[in-house]
């Protein structure tokens, strides 16, 4: 009985001591403003974790095959920097475009949404 109690008691305090990885986005929307339609685009979205766990990107999701997203390769270590960036192609694009990226990863408030708009002119 004493060893089931001890036992209890050390599940219970697991999760107050439970490390999670968190990060923090310089800024989630980008606004490129007029672009020439044809033109690749690209922007560098920075972040940095600020958890106690190292960062890990599994996958994201767009609307369409003209946004590409590159994730970091490598786990970004608590206290570091890391960088998302977007590629859109305007090819076949005109007048406003608002388009949403969803990155999945194992922070906590997974999965992160970023956003960017331009306007395409022909």
């Amino acid at each position: 009985m004493k060893e089931f109690i001890l036992l209890y008691l050390l599940l219970c305090s697991v999760p107050g001591i439970a490390q999670e990885t968190e990060l923090k986005f310089k800024d989630h929307t980008h606004r490129f403003g007029k672009i020439a339609e044809g033109e690749v685009i690209e922007h560098t979205y920075v972040f940095t974790n600020v958890g106690d766990m190292p960062v890990i990107f599994n996958t994201y999701k767009v609307a369409c095959a003209c946004t590409i997203v590159d994730l970091p390769q490598k786990p970004v270590l608590p206290g570091q920097q890391g960088t998302i960036v977007v590629h859109f192609d305007t090819a076949g694009k005109i007048a406003y475009q608002d388009r949403e990226i969803t990155i999945f990863s194992n922070a906590k408030k997974s999965p992160h949404k970023l956003r960017f708009t331009v306007n395409v002119k022909n």
